[in-house]
Protein backbone atom coordinates (compact mmCIF):
# COMPACT_ATOMS: atom_id res chain seq x y z
CA UNK A 1 0.00 0.00 0.00
CA UNK A 2 1.70 3.39 -1.03
CA UNK A 3 2.02 5.59 2.37
CA UNK A 4 2.90 9.28 2.74
CA UNK A 5 5.93 9.81 4.49
CA UNK A 6 6.15 11.25 7.92
CA UNK A 7 7.42 14.46 8.55
CA UNK A 8 11.24 12.91 9.08
CA UNK A 9 12.10 14.24 5.39
CA UNK A 10 15.15 14.36 4.46
CA UNK A 11 14.90 16.82 1.16
CA UNK A 12 16.25 19.81 0.16
CA UNK A 13 14.89 23.12 1.01
CA UNK A 14 14.29 24.26 -2.22
CA UNK A 15 11.82 20.89 -2.63
CA UNK A 16 8.28 22.96 -4.23
CA UNK A 17 5.10 22.22 -5.70
CA UNK A 18 4.62 23.74 -9.32
CA UNK A 19 0.98 24.37 -10.66
CA UNK A 20 0.36 24.35 -14.13
CA UNK A 21 1.58 27.96 -15.28
CA UNK A 22 4.39 28.55 -17.05
CA UNK A 23 6.39 29.28 -13.27
CA UNK A 24 6.15 27.02 -10.86
CA UNK A 25 4.86 27.88 -7.52
CA UNK A 26 6.79 28.17 -4.61
CA UNK A 27 4.68 26.12 -2.25
CA UNK A 28 7.24 24.53 0.62
CA UNK A 29 7.01 20.58 0.81
CA UNK A 30 8.45 20.82 4.09
CA UNK A 31 5.50 23.53 5.20
CA UNK A 32 3.37 21.13 7.85
CA UNK A 33 -0.17 22.94 7.30
CA UNK A 34 0.49 22.99 3.26
CA UNK A 35 1.06 19.08 3.52
CA UNK A 36 -2.32 18.67 5.59
CA UNK A 37 -4.16 20.34 2.49
CA UNK A 38 -1.55 18.08 0.17
CA UNK A 39 -2.56 15.20 1.99
CA UNK A 40 -6.30 15.60 1.02
CA UNK A 41 -5.56 16.68 -2.49
CA UNK A 42 -2.62 14.78 -3.55
CA UNK A 43 -4.01 11.02 -3.43
CA UNK A 44 -6.38 11.84 -5.86
CA UNK A 45 -3.72 13.38 -8.20
CA UNK A 46 -1.65 10.80 -8.00
CA UNK A 47 -3.95 7.77 -7.78
CA UNK A 48 -6.41 8.53 -10.54
CA UNK A 49 -7.05 6.15 -12.45
CA UNK A 50 -5.34 6.86 -15.97
CA UNK A 51 -4.40 3.21 -18.21
CA UNK A 52 -6.08 5.11 -21.39
CA UNK A 53 -6.34 3.74 -24.65
CA UNK A 54 -5.81 5.91 -27.43
CA UNK A 55 -8.54 7.57 -30.08
CA UNK A 56 -9.15 5.73 -33.26
CA UNK A 57 -8.98 7.16 -36.58
CA UNK A 58 -11.85 8.87 -37.21
CA UNK A 59 -12.52 9.87 -33.59
CA UNK A 60 -13.97 13.70 -32.71
CA UNK A 61 -12.09 16.04 -31.50
CA UNK A 62 -14.29 16.21 -27.78
CA UNK A 63 -13.21 12.39 -27.51
CA UNK A 64 -9.66 13.54 -28.69
CA UNK A 65 -9.38 15.95 -26.09
CA UNK A 66 -9.98 13.11 -23.22
CA UNK A 67 -6.60 11.14 -24.39
CA UNK A 68 -4.21 10.30 -21.77
CA UNK A 69 -1.15 8.07 -21.01
CA UNK A 70 0.92 7.16 -17.49
CA UNK A 71 4.54 5.45 -17.38
CA UNK A 72 6.95 4.68 -14.81
CA UNK A 73 10.39 5.91 -14.77
CA UNK A 74 13.47 3.54 -12.87
CA UNK A 75 17.06 4.28 -13.52
CA UNK A 76 19.97 2.61 -12.48
CA UNK A 77 18.30 -0.58 -11.54
CA UNK A 78 20.69 -3.31 -11.71
CA UNK A 79 22.99 -3.21 -8.70
CA UNK A 80 23.27 -6.45 -6.73
CA UNK A 81 26.63 -6.99 -3.97
CA UNK A 82 27.44 -10.69 -4.85
CA UNK A 83 28.32 -9.63 -8.19
CA UNK A 84 30.54 -6.72 -6.90
CA UNK A 85 34.53 -6.96 -7.73
CA UNK A 86 37.12 -5.13 -5.56
CA UNK A 87 40.26 -3.00 -7.34
CA UNK A 88 43.58 -3.71 -6.93
CA UNK A 89 43.50 -0.61 -4.09
CA UNK A 90 40.59 -1.69 -2.54
CA UNK A 91 40.12 -3.37 0.23
CA UNK A 92 37.33 -5.30 1.98
CA UNK A 93 35.26 -3.74 4.73
CA UNK A 94 35.87 -6.52 7.16
CA UNK A 95 33.24 -4.62 10.29
CA UNK A 96 30.03 -2.25 10.32
CA UNK A 97 33.10 0.39 11.62
CA UNK A 98 35.00 -0.29 8.46
CA UNK A 99 31.90 0.37 6.31
CA UNK A 100 30.32 2.96 8.70
CA UNK A 101 33.90 5.34 8.15
CA UNK A 102 33.73 5.14 4.18
CA UNK A 103 29.82 6.22 4.39
CA UNK A 104 31.18 9.33 6.32
CA UNK A 105 33.92 9.82 4.32
CA UNK A 106 31.46 9.93 1.06
CA UNK A 107 28.83 11.71 3.17
CA UNK A 108 31.81 14.68 4.39
CA UNK A 109 32.57 15.10 0.82
CA UNK A 110 29.29 16.53 -0.16
CA UNK A 111 27.99 17.96 2.57
CA UNK A 112 29.68 20.83 5.63
CA UNK A 113 28.95 18.71 8.39
CA UNK A 114 27.20 15.28 9.98
CA UNK A 115 23.82 17.09 9.75
CA UNK A 116 21.26 14.77 8.60
CA UNK A 117 23.51 11.69 7.65
CA UNK A 118 22.04 8.41 6.32
CA UNK A 119 24.14 5.53 5.22
CA UNK A 120 22.94 3.33 2.82
CA UNK A 121 21.93 0.10 4.65
CA UNK A 122 24.42 -2.91 4.35
CA UNK A 123 24.55 -6.46 3.65
CA UNK A 124 27.70 -8.42 4.34
CA UNK A 125 28.32 -10.42 1.54
CA UNK A 126 30.25 -13.81 2.13
CA UNK A 127 31.41 -14.28 -1.20
CA UNK A 128 33.82 -10.66 -1.13
CA UNK A 129 34.04 -11.11 2.66
CA UNK A 130 33.06 -7.80 3.16
CA UNK A 131 30.21 -5.29 4.38
CA UNK A 132 28.54 -4.02 1.14
CA UNK A 133 25.87 -1.44 0.51
CA UNK A 134 22.49 -2.87 0.26
CA UNK A 135 20.72 -2.83 -2.98
CA UNK A 136 17.74 -0.84 -3.86
CA UNK A 137 16.85 -3.08 -6.65
CA UNK A 138 13.97 -5.31 -5.00
CA UNK A 139 11.98 -2.12 -3.05
CA UNK A 140 12.11 -0.21 -6.18
CA UNK A 141 11.03 -3.02 -8.60
CA UNK A 142 8.25 -3.64 -6.00
CA UNK A 143 7.18 -0.01 -5.07
CA UNK A 144 7.00 0.46 -9.35
CA UNK A 145 4.87 -2.46 -9.52
CA UNK A 146 2.84 -1.61 -6.75
CA UNK A 147 1.82 2.21 -7.99
CA UNK A 148 1.61 0.75 -11.67
CA UNK A 149 -1.64 -2.05 -10.38
CA UNK A 150 -3.04 0.64 -7.88
CA UNK A 151 -2.92 3.31 -10.25
CA UNK A 152 -2.85 1.97 -13.43
CA UNK A 153 0.75 2.45 -16.01
CA UNK A 154 0.56 1.86 -19.66
CA UNK A 155 4.19 1.51 -20.41
CA UNK A 156 7.31 2.37 -18.73
CA UNK A 157 10.91 3.39 -18.92
CA UNK A 158 14.10 2.34 -17.44
CA UNK A 159 17.32 5.01 -18.02
CA UNK A 160 19.96 2.50 -18.09
CA UNK A 161 23.32 0.49 -15.85
CA UNK A 162 20.96 -2.03 -15.94
CA UNK A 163 23.45 -4.52 -15.04
CA UNK A 164 26.06 -3.20 -12.14
CA UNK A 165 29.31 -3.29 -12.11
CA UNK A 166 30.43 -3.69 -15.78
CA UNK A 167 26.91 -5.08 -18.20
CA UNK A 168 27.14 -7.99 -19.92
CA UNK A 169 30.97 -9.27 -19.88
CA UNK A 170 30.34 -12.63 -22.40
CA UNK A 171 31.39 -14.85 -19.19
CA UNK A 172 34.77 -13.22 -18.68
CA UNK A 173 34.21 -12.74 -15.07
CA UNK A 174 32.93 -16.50 -14.58
CA UNK A 175 29.68 -15.49 -14.33
CA UNK A 176 27.03 -16.17 -17.62
CA UNK A 177 25.05 -13.37 -18.69
CA UNK A 178 22.00 -15.36 -18.93
CA UNK A 179 22.36 -15.81 -15.14
CA UNK A 180 23.30 -12.17 -14.94
CA UNK A 181 19.99 -11.34 -17.35
CA UNK A 182 17.83 -13.08 -15.11
CA UNK A 183 18.74 -11.80 -12.21
CA UNK A 184 18.53 -8.22 -13.01
CA UNK A 185 16.47 -7.71 -15.60
CA UNK A 186 13.64 -10.29 -15.53
CA UNK A 187 13.06 -11.12 -12.50
CA UNK A 188 12.67 -7.84 -10.97
CA UNK A 189 10.66 -6.07 -14.07
CA UNK A 190 9.91 -9.05 -16.37
CA UNK A 191 6.49 -8.91 -14.96
CA UNK A 192 6.07 -5.49 -14.63
CA UNK A 193 2.46 -4.39 -15.98
CA UNK A 194 1.15 -7.87 -16.61
CA UNK A 195 -1.91 -7.83 -17.76
CA UNK A 196 -1.51 -4.48 -19.64
CA UNK A 197 -2.30 -4.69 -23.36
CA UNK A 198 0.47 -3.83 -25.20
CA UNK A 199 2.52 -2.63 -21.94
CA UNK A 200 6.36 -2.65 -22.71
CA UNK A 201 9.49 -1.12 -20.82
CA UNK A 202 11.53 1.19 -22.80
CA UNK A 203 15.33 0.97 -22.09
CA UNK A 204 18.51 1.96 -22.75
CA UNK A 205 22.20 1.55 -22.30
CA UNK A 206 24.24 3.63 -19.30
CA UNK A 207 27.62 3.79 -18.68
CA UNK A 208 28.22 0.54 -16.98
CA UNK A 209 26.55 -0.83 -19.27
CA UNK A 210 29.52 -0.35 -21.54
CA UNK A 211 32.07 -1.19 -19.47
CA UNK A 212 33.51 -4.36 -21.60
CA UNK A 213 33.34 -4.02 -24.98
CA UNK A 214 30.83 -3.27 -27.83
CA UNK A 215 30.25 -7.35 -28.46
CA UNK A 216 29.06 -7.25 -24.92
CA UNK A 217 26.68 -4.50 -24.64
CA UNK A 218 25.34 -5.98 -28.25
CA UNK A 219 24.63 -9.20 -26.11
CA UNK A 220 22.63 -7.58 -23.51
CA UNK A 221 20.77 -5.34 -26.64
CA UNK A 222 19.79 -8.37 -28.09
CA UNK A 223 18.64 -10.13 -24.95
CA UNK A 224 16.53 -7.14 -24.58
CA UNK A 225 15.04 -7.54 -27.87
CA UNK A 226 14.17 -10.85 -27.28
CA UNK A 227 12.51 -10.14 -23.92
CA UNK A 228 8.92 -9.82 -24.63
CA UNK A 229 8.81 -7.60 -21.90
CA UNK A 230 11.90 -5.23 -23.24
CA UNK A 231 11.93 -2.67 -25.85
CA UNK A 232 15.19 -1.54 -27.19
CA UNK A 233 15.99 -1.69 -30.82
CA UNK A 234 19.08 -0.27 -31.19
CA UNK A 235 21.62 2.38 -29.08
CA UNK A 236 19.41 5.09 -29.73
CA UNK A 237 15.70 5.23 -31.16
CA UNK A 238 12.31 6.88 -31.41
CA UNK A 239 9.27 4.39 -30.50
CA UNK A 240 5.28 5.38 -30.26
CA UNK A 241 3.80 3.01 -27.90
CA UNK A 242 1.01 1.15 -29.13
CA UNK A 243 -2.31 2.87 -29.06
CA UNK A 244 -0.89 6.25 -28.53
CA UNK A 245 -0.27 7.10 -31.88
CA UNK A 246 -0.16 11.02 -32.30
CA UNK A 247 -0.20 11.54 -28.67
CA UNK A 248 2.94 10.30 -27.54
CA UNK A 249 6.72 9.56 -29.09
CA UNK A 250 10.03 8.48 -27.31
CA UNK A 251 13.27 9.43 -28.38
CA UNK A 252 15.47 7.67 -26.72
CA UNK A 253 19.93 8.52 -26.82
CA UNK A 254 23.22 6.86 -26.56
CA UNK A 255 24.65 9.51 -23.68
CA UNK A 256 27.95 7.49 -22.77
CA UNK A 257 28.14 7.10 -26.52
CA UNK A 258 27.87 10.90 -27.09
CA UNK A 259 30.23 11.60 -24.12
CA UNK A 260 32.52 9.29 -25.90
CA UNK A 261 32.45 11.40 -28.98
CA UNK A 262 33.31 15.10 -27.36
CA UNK A 263 35.39 16.46 -25.00
CA UNK A 264 34.79 15.96 -21.27
CA UNK A 265 36.65 17.58 -18.44
CA UNK A 266 37.38 15.50 -15.14
CA UNK A 267 35.11 16.99 -12.24
CA UNK A 268 36.99 18.93 -9.63
CA UNK A 269 35.05 21.14 -7.13
CA UNK A 270 37.10 22.85 -4.34
CA UNK A 271 35.92 23.11 -0.45
CA UNK A 272 33.59 25.24 -1.00
CA UNK A 273 31.54 23.39 -4.24
CA UNK A 274 32.60 25.46 -6.64
CA UNK A 275 33.79 23.87 -9.98
CA UNK A 276 37.39 24.03 -10.51
CA UNK A 277 38.27 22.90 -13.93
CA UNK A 278 41.67 21.49 -13.95
CA UNK A 279 42.14 20.88 -17.94
CA UNK A 280 42.35 16.70 -17.25
CA UNK A 281 40.27 15.01 -19.50
CA UNK A 282 38.19 12.21 -19.19
CA UNK A 283 38.22 9.09 -21.66
CA UNK A 284 36.32 6.25 -22.78
CA UNK A 285 37.98 2.90 -24.51
CA UNK A 286 37.65 3.27 -28.69
CA UNK A 287 35.03 0.88 -28.66
CA UNK A 288 32.28 3.40 -26.83
CA UNK A 289 32.83 5.73 -29.47
CA UNK A 290 30.50 6.13 -32.70
CA UNK A 291 31.10 4.00 -35.31
CA UNK A 292 28.20 4.17 -37.47
CA UNK A 293 27.39 6.82 -39.84
CA UNK A 294 23.70 6.97 -38.10
CA UNK A 295 25.50 6.80 -34.01
CA UNK A 296 28.09 9.37 -35.67
CA UNK A 297 25.29 11.87 -36.63
CA UNK A 298 22.88 10.30 -33.59
CA UNK A 299 22.71 14.64 -32.06
CA UNK A 300 21.22 15.81 -35.98
CA UNK A 301 19.02 12.63 -35.84
CA UNK A 302 17.55 14.08 -32.98
CA UNK A 303 16.63 17.61 -33.59
CA UNK A 304 15.50 16.21 -37.29
CA UNK A 305 13.21 13.35 -35.61
CA UNK A 306 12.03 15.91 -32.74
CA UNK A 307 11.07 18.58 -36.07
CA UNK A 308 9.20 15.71 -37.91
CA UNK A 309 7.26 14.03 -35.14
CA UNK A 310 3.23 15.02 -35.03
CA UNK A 311 3.29 13.58 -31.62
CA UNK A 312 1.20 15.65 -28.66
CA UNK A 313 3.95 14.75 -26.40
CA UNK A 314 7.65 14.57 -27.54
CA UNK A 315 9.51 13.07 -24.68
CA UNK A 316 13.61 12.61 -25.06
CA UNK A 317 15.46 9.62 -22.60
CA UNK A 318 19.29 9.91 -21.93
CA UNK A 319 21.20 7.86 -19.32
CA UNK A 320 23.09 10.80 -18.17
CA UNK A 321 21.58 14.05 -16.91
CA UNK A 322 22.11 17.41 -17.51
CA UNK A 323 21.06 19.01 -14.32
CA UNK A 324 21.61 17.15 -10.99
CA UNK A 325 22.99 17.93 -7.37
CA UNK A 326 25.47 14.91 -6.58
CA UNK A 327 28.35 17.23 -7.35
CA UNK A 328 30.34 14.38 -9.53
CA UNK A 329 28.44 14.52 -13.00
CA UNK A 330 28.55 18.11 -13.98
CA UNK A 331 31.25 18.07 -16.52
CA UNK A 332 29.41 15.56 -18.35
CA UNK A 333 26.61 18.00 -17.96
CA UNK A 334 28.29 20.77 -19.56
CA UNK A 335 29.67 18.49 -22.68
CA UNK A 336 25.81 17.54 -22.83
CA UNK A 337 24.59 20.32 -22.85
CA UNK A 338 26.85 21.89 -25.35
CA UNK A 339 25.77 18.94 -27.62
CA UNK A 340 22.07 18.87 -27.44
CA UNK A 341 20.53 21.54 -24.97
CA UNK A 342 19.16 23.44 -28.10
CA UNK A 343 17.62 20.70 -29.67
CA UNK A 344 15.91 19.94 -26.00
CA UNK A 345 15.00 23.34 -25.90
CA UNK A 346 13.44 23.85 -28.82
CA UNK A 347 11.34 20.56 -29.49
CA UNK A 348 11.39 18.51 -26.25
CA UNK A 349 8.55 18.93 -23.92
CA UNK A 350 10.80 16.84 -20.89
CA UNK A 351 14.08 15.66 -20.86
CA UNK A 352 14.32 12.43 -18.28
CA UNK A 353 17.45 11.25 -17.40
CA UNK A 354 19.14 8.57 -14.46
CA UNK A 355 22.56 8.15 -13.85
CA UNK A 356 23.21 10.57 -10.66
CA UNK A 357 21.80 8.06 -7.81
CA UNK A 358 18.93 10.95 -6.68
CA UNK A 359 15.91 12.06 -7.47
CA UNK A 360 15.55 15.22 -8.77
CA UNK A 361 13.27 17.27 -10.39
CA UNK A 362 14.79 20.68 -12.54
CA UNK A 363 13.36 23.51 -14.86
CA UNK A 364 15.46 24.95 -17.20
CA UNK A 365 13.96 28.40 -18.82
CA UNK A 366 16.07 28.17 -21.62
CA UNK A 367 16.08 31.43 -22.10
CA UNK A 368 12.66 31.49 -23.86
CA UNK A 369 9.65 33.87 -22.70
CA UNK A 370 7.39 33.02 -25.49
CA UNK A 371 7.34 29.39 -23.69
CA UNK A 372 6.94 27.27 -20.68
CA UNK A 373 10.02 26.17 -18.73
CA UNK A 374 11.92 22.24 -19.93
CA UNK A 375 11.55 20.04 -17.10
CA UNK A 376 14.37 17.80 -16.90
CA UNK A 377 14.38 14.97 -14.03
CA UNK A 378 16.59 12.51 -12.74
CA UNK A 379 15.78 8.72 -11.46
CA UNK A 380 18.81 7.67 -10.94
CA UNK A 381 18.16 5.49 -7.69
CA UNK A 382 16.79 2.55 -8.90
CA UNK A 383 19.36 0.83 -6.70
CA UNK A 384 21.90 2.62 -5.19
CA UNK A 385 21.83 6.30 -3.81
CA UNK A 386 24.56 9.34 -3.14
CA UNK A 387 23.66 12.28 -0.77
CA UNK A 388 23.15 15.55 -2.20
CA UNK A 389 26.05 18.07 -2.80
CA UNK A 390 24.62 20.73 -0.74
CA UNK A 391 27.33 23.03 -1.34
CA UNK A 392 27.78 22.42 -5.35
CA UNK A 393 23.90 22.30 -5.31
CA UNK A 394 23.74 25.66 -4.06
CA UNK A 395 25.86 27.48 -6.42
CA UNK A 396 24.77 25.33 -9.49
CA UNK A 397 21.48 27.56 -8.49
CA UNK A 398 23.00 30.91 -7.98
CA UNK A 399 25.02 30.42 -11.14
CA UNK A 400 22.65 29.80 -13.63
CA UNK A 401 19.56 31.87 -13.42
CA UNK A 402 17.65 29.44 -16.04
CA UNK A 403 17.67 27.17 -13.24
CA UNK A 404 15.10 26.24 -10.74
CA UNK A 405 15.36 23.52 -8.40
CA UNK A 406 11.67 21.80 -7.66
CA UNK A 407 13.13 18.73 -6.01
CA UNK A 408 16.47 16.81 -4.62
CA UNK A 409 16.37 13.85 -2.92
CA UNK A 410 19.61 12.38 -2.21
CA UNK A 411 20.42 9.06 -0.03
CA UNK A 412 17.37 7.45 -0.61
CA UNK A 413 16.36 4.76 -3.43
CA UNK A 414 13.39 6.12 -5.38
CA UNK A 415 11.66 6.35 -9.09
CA UNK A 416 8.88 8.69 -10.84
CA UNK A 417 5.67 8.02 -12.59
CA UNK A 418 4.51 10.38 -15.05
CA UNK A 419 1.06 10.73 -16.20
CA UNK A 420 -0.11 13.06 -19.39
CA UNK A 421 -3.55 14.21 -20.49
CA UNK A 422 -3.60 17.02 -23.65
CA UNK A 423 -2.80 19.88 -22.08
CA UNK A 424 -0.30 18.72 -18.46
CA UNK A 425 3.08 16.58 -17.77
CA UNK A 426 2.27 15.49 -14.06
CA UNK A 427 5.56 14.06 -12.32
CA UNK A 428 4.99 11.70 -9.17
CA UNK A 429 7.98 11.33 -6.62
CA UNK A 430 8.24 7.82 -5.06
CA UNK A 431 10.65 6.77 -2.77
CA UNK A 432 10.85 3.53 -1.51
CA UNK A 433 11.79 2.71 2.29
CA UNK A 434 15.56 1.10 3.36
CA UNK A 435 13.43 -1.79 5.48
CA UNK A 436 13.02 -3.56 1.87
CA UNK A 437 9.89 -4.10 1.97
CA UNK A 438 8.99 -2.47 -1.55
CA UNK A 439 6.20 0.07 -0.11
CA UNK A 440 6.21 3.26 -2.40
CA UNK A 441 6.04 6.24 -0.57
CA UNK A 442 4.30 9.14 -1.70
CA UNK A 443 6.94 12.42 -1.87
CA UNK A 444 4.65 14.53 -3.91
CA UNK A 445 3.97 15.87 -7.59
CA UNK A 446 4.29 19.10 -9.79
CA UNK A 447 2.96 19.75 -12.65
CA UNK A 448 4.52 21.34 -15.96
CA UNK A 449 2.33 22.56 -19.28
CA UNK A 450 3.10 20.89 -22.36
CA UNK A 451 5.87 23.19 -25.10
CA UNK A 452 6.43 21.92 -28.10
CA UNK A 453 3.80 23.20 -29.93
CA UNK A 454 5.81 26.34 -29.72
CA UNK A 455 8.63 24.89 -31.84
CA UNK A 456 9.30 27.27 -35.03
Amino acid sequence: MSQKRSNDWLVHPNNTLADLTHQPSKIRLQDIEMRKTLTTLLPAMLFAACSHTAPAVGQNVDAMSDRSASFVVVGDTGYIPSYERFEDDDAPMRTIGDYMALMQEDWLERNPDMEGFRPTPWVFESALGSYMEASGMWPVALAADEVCKRTGCDFATMLGDNIYPDGATLGADGISDERRFYDMLDRPYGKLGQGVENFTIYTMMGNHDWHISREATVAQLEYLQSHPNFTMPDFYYSAVPKGFEGFIELFVIDTEMLLASTTVYEDNLDDDGREVRTGELDSWPDFVRPATDGEKRMTDWLRDALAASDAHWKIVLGHHAVWSGGGSKFEKAHALRALYMDTLCEYADVYISGDDHMTEVYTDTCDMTDRPVLPTLVSGAGSKYRPLHVRFHANQLANNPNLENLYSRGSDWGFLKLDLNEDALTVNIFSAPTDMEGRPIDEGSVSFKRRSQFAE
